[in-house]
């Protein structure tokens, strides 16, 4: 009994490591051990059949844990990065609300900026191929000049010496005609005071005083000191100054001096233009545009005047006297007529 109790005991039986039951498999009910042991004798010789296990359900399935943020997940331990976790692109990371409206914001400022840099660069460049004249703001306004032509001195005959203003016994050598002031731009040429052959004659001078009893004193001065020469140049502006020029040439400078101041004083001038019998001296003008060796008096209308404004200026420049005369309907400038005797002055000196 207690051998086939022996061999009988499940417990005892050798088993197959390759067979052996899962623990879960393998676990006997208690009471299919204990009917085990109550079987009768004849049927020891048997081995009984083992058992069927109880089959054990299968667990239930553990959810899969969700995926941890990058920020919380633990650092990766040392070691080769398998390829299927190299080739997983990381998710980008989200760009806050408040972050990209400073973007776009910037965006737009860079955006204008560019604009109107190209803008400001395009309308640089105009102007820098424009005339001054032609740029609104930079255009230098006109203060009344008129436009002369560049004025050069002509040219000496062979042999001669220029006028020395420092030589009582020097003279013009240069012809008379070829010293008179050219016309501004855009004036019309009054050919009436051109004489013949540009040459004027006394009468055609002395027609320029008022009175006849002046005209005929001023004719015998000229006769008395030996008139030369007498050339003339005259034009209307387009604002309606009309100019006259009166160039007399003597033998000598002292001569001419003398001529100067027969015809001049500080009170006023001897004789009287036609339309401004009574005249002052002009103490507006500016004495430093006299050049060195030029004597001038100049004189301006007494109000009231007549129905034009004449200004008259006397020049002496060795043997050479100038008369200079704007006149104008209404009120002759004063800078255009101080412009013209400084140039003639110029080219006489």
């Amino acid at each position: 009994m207690t051998e086939h109790a022996q061999t009988t005991d499940p417990a005892d039986r050798t088993t197959d490591p390759a067979e052996a039951v899962e623990p879960a498999e393998a676990v006997e009910s208690a009471e299919a051990v204990e009917a085990a042991d109550q079987a009768p004798a004849a049927d020891a010789a048997e081995v009984p059949a083992a058992p069927e296990v109880a089959e054990v359900s299968e667990a239930p399935e553990i959810p899969e844990a969700p995926a941890m943020p990058a920020a919380a997940a633990a650092p990766a331990a040392p070691g080769p990065v398998p390829p299927e976790a190299a080739a997983v692109p990381a998710a980008p990371a989200r760009v806050p609300f408040r972050e990209r409206r400073r973007l776009r914001a910037a965006l737009r400022w860079t955006a204008v900026v560019t604009v109107f840099t190209a803008l400001g660069a395009g309308t640089a460049y105009g102007i820098t191929r424009m005339e001054r004249t032609d740029v609104p703001g930079l255009a230098t306004e006109s203060d009344g000049r008129w436009d002369y032509p560049r004025i050069t001195k002509p040219p000496l005959p062979a042999g001669a010496r220029p006028y020395d203003s420092d030589d009582p016994a020097s003279g013009h050598a240069a012809d008379l005609r070829a010293l008179l002031l050219p016309a501004p731009a855009g004036a019309t040429e009054d050919k009436a005071l051109r004489g013949k052959d540009g040459w004027l004659s006394t009468e055609d001078f002395t027609a320029v005083f008022a009175e006849k009893k002046d005209r005929t004193e001023a004719g015998q001065l000229m006769t008395d000191n030996g008139l030369r020469h007498a050339a003339a140049r005259g034009w209307t502006t387009p604002d309606g100054t009309r100019t006259r020029i009166f160039l007399l040439r003597f033998a000598t400078a002292e001569v001419g001096d003398m001529v100067h101041g027969r015809m001049t004083g500080y009170g006023g001038s001897t004789y009287a233009l036609v339309g401004a019998e009574r005249v002052e001296f002009d103490e507006r003008f500016p004495s430093a545009a006299d050049p060195r060796g030029v004597h001038r008096y100049s004189y301006d209308e007494v109000k009231p005047r007549g129905a034009e404004h004449v200004r008259q200026a006397y020049v002496h420049a060795g043997d050479v006297v100038a008369l200079i005369v704007q006149s104008r309907k209404g009120t002759a400038a004063a800078l255009p007529f101080q412009q013209t005797v400084t140039l003639q002055s110029q080219l006489l000196s």
